[in-house]
């Protein structure tokens, strides 16, 4: 554990190893070569967080004389070196700047705190006012974006399979949500523990995204990083929340992997358990839950979520009849006998997931 309030911080990834691992078997020396350097980065990194957790990590608090519910971001600049956080480009309050990455890292990170406090109550990630750190332009031809545990950092992507990092919204939305689901829950990062981490990130990036919007969840596309792939790419995002397994079929990449219930439930030791694969699953329950009530996305269901997220009944080993039978409590607590404990039911058992 760290001293950062007794969790664990984990490294989390928003592009999965099996879509890095593919690439960097490419022929192609321009597509291979960014690959291999961005999972050779990327375990690192992962080695990084490990000892860090093991040493303890320093905690991370409001500003002293800070303003409850007000956002506290601070961008920094690698320069394309992979020292974190680099140098400081923009504070709390500070104008624009010529940047666009810088300003989208900005926006992003004020994206996600509004959501949460707006809809919620919870003041930024932790509940607590938490500051929200953000490092852009790291490393060359870096192909993914990540939480550390303490920031967040985005890549510029390598130009011929993923774009910057920062341009879909939904991607800062999720990375910053794994620190909600670590300061909330500490969802175990392996199996399907991990595979709810992740799946918590897509629902909260998406709900992130669709806020910032203004979409209904009849009007959302569902889709986790759009406008993320290259034109080169044939496909449209990374995940598909609506169509599990449809968000990318390419000669370079594969098809999308994963699986919308659980006869699709894939069985691997790779990426933590299937983390990135079997997050399909929940993502879809979400999605049929979300759609089946109409209106906004953030409001009903995305409260059913944020209750068990954030209610302390989620064990840090959930699998995922544990969290869809809190799912069910939460709706029965909150809209009592009615069309929200309706949706969650049928959403779960069109998945294949039971409730107790």
């Amino acid at each position: 554990m760290t001293t950062n309030g007794g969790h664990e911080p984990v490294f989390c990834t928003v592009v999965p190893p099996h879509v890095l691992d593919k690439l960097a078997r490419s022929e192609d020396s321009a597509l291979s070569g960014a690959a291999r350097r961005t999972l050779e980065r990327d375990a690192l990194e992962r080695t990084r967080r490990r000892l860090t957790t093991v040493v303890g990590a320093p905690a991370i608090t409001a500003p002293a004389g800070a303003e409850p519910g007000t956002p506290h971001r601070t961008i920094y600049d690698a320069r394309h070196g992979t020292d974190l956080p680099g140098h400081k480009v923009r504070g709390e309050g500070e104008e624009p700047g010529t940047d666009a990455t810088v300003n989208r890292a900005y926006a992003g990170l004020g994206a996600t705190f509004e959501l949460l406090l707006m809809a919620y109550g919870h003041d930024s990630i932790d509940g607590n006012g938490l500051p929200l750190d953000a490092t852009v332009h790291y490393d060359r031809d870096y192909n993914n974006a990540f939480w550390n545990g303490e920031q967040m950092v985005f890549g510029d992507g390598d130009g011929e399979i993923f774009l910057d990092f920062t341009l879909p919204v939904d991607v800062i939305g999720h990375e910053l949500s794994h620190g909600l689901t670590q300061y909330a829950a500490n969802l175990t990062y392996f199996g399907q523990p991990g595979a709810l981490n992740e799946s918590m990130s897509d629902v909260f990036g998406a709900l992130i995204k669709q806020y910032t919007l203004g979409q209904t969840a009849a009007e959302a596309d569902w889709l986790i990083g759009a406008g993320l792939l290259a034109p080169r790419v044939t496909g449209v995002a990374l995940r598909s929340m609506k169509a599990p397994g449809t968000a990318y079929d390419d000669d370079v990449l594969g098809k999308d992997p994963q699986p919308a219930t659980m006869d699709g439930y894939v069985r691997t030791g790779r990426d933590n358990g299937g983390v990135h694969i079997n997050s399909g699953i929940p993502n879809h329950a979400f999605y049929l839950v979300a759609t089946a009530l109409g209106g906004y996305a953030w409001e009903r269901a995305g409260q059913i979520w944020y209750d068990v997220l954030t209610g302390g009944e989620l064990r840090q080993q959930a699998l995922f009849v544990d969290f869809a039978t809190l799912t069910v409590k939460a709706a029965k607590d909150r809209y009592g006998q009615g069309d929200e404990l309706t949706a969650v039911l049928k959403a779960w058992e069109q998945v294949g997931v039971r409730t107790l």
